[in-house]
Parts: structure tokens; sequence; C-alpha cells
């Protein structure tokens, strides 16, 4: 497996840098913040991230998608980890979408990807249950009364959960695992949103006997709904890993520009050989996760077998480089990088969030560990 993305992929990956760039900075995120937006994200910048096909880069062409794959959509989202770009990106495509591309029956796929693809639907993955992540915990159940099939349960940490149109909930029925599709207007659901301390938006979402449709299951996956569960799960992993990777090349880059720039005593700091270690150490680092990123990405387009290990790797790799990247800018750019004047404090703010988002480096240590039957 060559450890390198096609010429159509970097295509994809210098448009996108293009874009962000100019319409969704770091200060994009900050305006988003400071003026309390209800949204959570810029509405403008999604239509044009839609119309540049991104909602659909692995959505089947079937279905109103552009077939790209998930290495693509990778390298999207490098890029949005690189300017902090708030967007439906992780919630609706690299989650929902890939569930009900997982999962779904034909009709599903029909009515739900190309709403997707077109921008025209707002997904949230209702998972966890707890302070958490821990998606063998579901006490969330479906179950069938005298007015149908019923939702009851409670779900944690819903991204974008506040302005989603449907969720893909994660509950039991009749003891074993299943993926369900929900109208989220529907009688018996309430939200709560949370702004965590990244800027972004998740939410508590309440389930009182909400009335399923008779086509809620996904359960087209011949493996069942664990399977399906743990396959989206470790793809969005993955997706996550290639979006902190953005956030860790650009956390590194500010820094190191910073240090070549900053004086102490009329030196340079960035001559000091303790520091140029440091960054030193972090360089090796970042080219490490590079590899483990893309051939992680990789692997879910070869639908690799050795998915779930690399899943893992990936995650737990890329979430301990990302808090040693946005430590060391906070450390090197000193008090100031605490404080609003620079940016740099976004991106601890970003790196502890998105470590726990789908489990933390101990989570999937812990994972790596028992694959290997520890």
């Amino acid at each position: 497996m060559a450890l390198v993305i096609t010429e159509e992929q970097q295509m994809l990956k210098t448009s996108a840098k293009e874009l962000l760039k100019e319409k969704g900075p770091v200060a994009q995120l900050r305006k988003l913040r400071d003026e309390k937006n209800p949204i959570g994200f810029d509405e403008n910048l999604w239509k044009e991230m839609v119309e540049m096909g991104w909602a659909g880069l692995t959505i089947p062409e079937a279905y109103g998608g552009l077939d790209f794959g998930y290495t693509g959509l990778g390298q999207v989202l490098e890029e949005t980890g690189r300017t902090l770009t708030a967007s439906p990106l992780n919630a609706t495509v690299l989650l929902c979408a890939t569930a009900i591309n997982l999962g779904g029956n034909v009709l599903q796929k029909e009515r739900l990807l190309s709403a997707i693809a077109e921008g025209q639907l707002l997904l949230a993955f209702a998972n966890d249950e707890g302070a958490h992540h821990n998606p063998n915990h579901v006490e969330t159940t479906v179950t069938t009364n005298e007015n149908g099939t019923v939702l009851n349960g409670t779900k944690t940490f819903v991204l974008d959960g506040h302005v989603a149109d449907q969720f893909v909930v994660v509950a039991k029925s009749k003891g074993e695992v299943g993926l369900f599709m929900v109208d989220a207007n529907a009688k018996g659901i309430s939200r709560e949103r949370i702004i965590m301390m990244d800027s972004r938006n998740v939410a508590i979402v309440n389930f009182d006997n909400v009335l399923l449709d008779e086509d809620a299951a996904l359960d087209s996956f011949e493996k069942g709904g664990s399977a399906l569960l743990e396959k989206t799960l470790d793809i969005a992993r993955i997706g996550l890993a290639a979006e902190m990777l953005g956030g860790i090349q650009e956390s590194f880059e500010r820094t190191l520009a910073y240090i070549k720039e900053r004086q102490q005593f009329g030196i340079v700091i960035g001559v000091f050989q303790a520091l140029q270690h440091r960054m030193a150490e972090l360089y090796c680092e970042i080219e490490l996760c590079k590899s483990i990123v893309i051939k992680a990405l990789k692997a879910i387009d070869e639908d690799s077998s050795d998915l779930p290990r690399l899943a893992s790797l990936a995650k737990a790799k890329l979430g301990e480089t990302y808090k040693l990247a946005s430590n060391e800018g906070i450390q090197l750019f000193g008090g100031i990088g605490m404080t609003d004047d620079e940016e740099i404090g976004f991106f601890l703010k970003r790196a502890r969030v998105v470590q726990q988002t789908l489990g933390d480096t101990n989570f999937h240590l812990d994972r790596l560990a028992k694959m290997k039957n520890y």
C-alpha cells in the first residue's frame, strides 16, 4: 500500500485549503463564538462546501454522490482541522451518511443519501449515554406497545444534535443493538444544546415514547447492528484523526514561525537548542501521524479487515500528538498564547475536545491491547 495520495485527491485538498483559508479561518470560529451563533456554523460556508461536492464525497453516484472515497474526504477534513472550521461534515457526513450507506436499504439510501449530498438534510449520531465514550453501554430501548414501536432513552454529547433534522439513534431492540432513523421533530423528543470549550455544539437528547416509522431500522448490514455500529465508529474515528492531523500541523507551523521571531533579552528564542530539540521531536511525531492517517484512510476504501486496529491506532496516536503539539504551542508562545490576542489557544481547546470524541487515547490503547489478547 503506497502511503501517498493521488493527483485528484491532491487537487481536492488544494481546493479545500483555498476555500477554507478565505471563507472558514479561525477568525470565523471566533466570530461564531462571540456572536453566540444559534446554529454553531456558517450556513453560507456550508452551502459552498455542498456546492463543492464535499457532502457527497463518500456517497455512491447512484444516490447523488461523487463516490470519491474516504481518502478524499480525509484530505478535506485535514484542511478543516487546520482552520478549525465548524461544519456538519463530522456529524452528517462522516457519521450518519456512513451508517446509512453501510446499513440502509435501497429506499432509505435513495431518500436520505441524496438529500445529504444536496445539503438538504442535517443529521446527528446519537450513541453515547454517559460522561465518557462507551459504545457498549446502551440502555436506550425500542419496544412495541399499543401505539406501535416506540423509542425511550437519553443520549449525551450528540454532535450537532440541536440543529439536526433527523437522528441516527443507537438502541436495543429485543436485546440486540440496532441503529434507527428518527425524525428530530417527532413528539416526545427534547434536546438541550451545550457549547463545548472548543466553541462546537453538542446536545443532550431525550426520547420519551417516540413513535418510530415502520422502516426506521437500518438493518441491511449483513453482520448485524453491533457490527454496523462498530464499523461506523471506526470510520468516523479515522476521519477525526485526519482532522486532528490538520490541527497538529497548523499548531506546529504557527509555533515554529513564532519562535523564529520572538525575542528575549535581544535574542531570538528559536536559536536555543533546547527549543530546537522540542520542535524536532514534534516534527518526527507529525511524520508518523501522516503515515498512520493515510494508511487508515486507505484501509476504509479498501474495506480492510485491519480497519478496527488502524482506527484505534490512528485515534490514540493522533490524540496524543495533538495534545503535545497544542501544549508546546501554548508553552512556547508564553502567557499570550492563552489569551484571545493569539489563536493558538483555540487549537489547545479543540485538541482537548476532539481527543475525547469517540474515545480518548486510553480508550483506544485499551482496545488495541484487547485485540492482541492482553
